[in-house]
């Protein structure tokens, strides 16, 4: 066999081993550079390693982590919550409707799905529990409505998949992932608002001394956080600071609003969260770094160039494979986490796309889309794994609510995909060159 085909089995063995994914891609980028070029390219290690985090945009990443983190111990998803509780009103699926939408919002702060679950989850659980809602049901459709996260702006898969694709626009990649983030989440409050109609979870009148909440008063609540998406996309959409700098504005307005303006957060909780973010931004960097050796080895073997050329092999139907490719990327979804996904199918996917002339936005937000679903799809559904943890559950109780809302986001998915210009126009309205 020849060096790259020892060099994926490698990686497919050791995933299913059970060796991190960071550490599979090191080592089977080793096995290659071992096998088809010589043991002394084992001291660029080092270089490739480096020069695959020491880039100006991932700073945003960690910064965009913080920020969620700030705004989760801020008590803002609570404030929302109680928002859109005045503004829904008592009726059947009404807490539904407001998992949803809280979902979409903080999705808009933190660009990352589980801490989006995590926030929400830990606010709506016990109110949507007294309200009749089963906890599975709850639990998987919070962790499906905070997979919006990686497409409602700031993302930081997209962030990421901006660095792995020469030339694409960052800010255009954001305005891309608004309507389709929103289509998603409309997606996921179809069936959440009929199942619960169907089964008459919480009635459409007030229980008696319940307590009334009142739109003005929980407006003016909700304000700083309403504002901050408002902020970071405002900010990007005038030039006053780049997508990086905009990451520094959000930690700096989230810090403001936790300390001065809601008041739940104190500099001790602040430092402590410093060294949270550290922590979580860690693995994601690890996981860049260490897939630098991979990239490097995969490219001087020309392991994804052959890769590419027989999937393109496959047939001459772009629509066809644009379908197997969307597959090939829901059941990575399934076991692997965004950054990894992108980081080992890109420079596969990267000349697939440019040969059938995909639009990379376009493409971007499709494979975004396709993660999304795969972030509460079991085996390995990150969201769920949080959702269910503070609901106390099992993860197999979900299964069932788990394939209604991927088949519901599926359809959103396909939408995108069938109509490009979902994704496109508010770019090319904005002046962003997607093409």
């Amino acid at each position: 066999m020849s060096p790259d085909v020892w060099m994926i089995l490698a990686f497919a063995g050791l995933l299913i081993a059970g060796v991190p994914v960071a550490f599979s891609l090191a080592l089977s980028g080793a096995v290659g550079i071992v096998l088809g070029l010589s043991p002394d390219m084992l001291a660029t290690m080092g270089t490739n390693t480096y020069n695959s985090i020491a880039k100006y945009p991932l700073i945003a990443i960690p910064l965009f982590i913080l920020t969620g983190l700030i705004f989760e111990r801020s008590g803002v998803a609570l404030r929302l919550v109680r928002f859109a509780q005045a503004l829904i009103g008592p009726r059947h699926g009404g807490l539904a409707l407001v998992a949803v939408l809280v979902c979409m919002i903080m999705g808009g702060m933190s660009g990352s799905g589980p801490a989006d679950a995590a926030a929400v989850a830990m606010v709506m659980l016990p109110s949507m529990t007294k309200a009749g809602y089963p906890k599975p049901f709850s639990a998987t459709l919070i962790a499906a409505s905070a997979s919006t996260a990686i497409l409602i702006p700031p993302s930081v898969a997209l962030i990421l998949y901006s660095i792995v694709v020469p030339g694409v626009d960052l800010r255009a990649l954001f305005a891309a992932g608004l309507f389709p983030g929103i289509l998603a989440g409309l997606a996921l409050l179809v069936p959440a608002m009929l199942v619960s109609k169907r089964y008459g979870w919480e009635g459409g009148t007030p229980k008696e001394g319940a307590e009334r909440l009142s739109v003005r008063s929980t407006f003016k609540q909700a304000i700083p956080a309403l504002f901050a998406p408002v902020l970071i996309l405002g900010g990007l959409r005038s030039g006053l600071f780049t997508p990086t700098e905009a990451a520094v504005v959000a930690v700096a307005y989230g810090a403001i609003v936790g300390l001065f303006l809601t008041r739940e957060l104190s500099l001790r909780d602040l430092w402590e969260l410093l060294g949270e973010a550290a922590i979580i931004s860690g693995v994601v960097m690890l996981i860049i770094a260490l897939a630098g050796i991979f990239a490097w080895a995969g490219t001087m073997l020309g392991t994804f160039r052959h890769l590419a050329e027989w999937i393109i092999s496959l047939t001459g139907n772009g629509v066809l494979l644009l379908i197997l490719v969307m597959l090939a990327v829901l059941v990575a979804g399934m076991l692997l986490d965004a950054i990894s996904i992108y980081l080992i199918m890109m420079p596969i996917l990267i000349p697939v796309m440019q040969h059938f002339e995909w639009n990379p936005v376009w493409f971007g937000i499709l494979l975004a889309m396709n993660i999304a679903i795969g972030q509460f799809t079991p085996p390995v559904a990150v969201n769920l794994m949080v959702t269910t943890e503070v609901a106390k559950i099992r993860l197999e109780q979900t299964i069932g609510w788990a394939l209604l809302f991927v088949v519901a986001m599926g359809c959103a998915l396909a939408l995108v995909a069938i109509f490009p210009a979902i994704a496109l126009w508010l770019p090319r309205v904005l002046g962003y060159n997607v093409d």
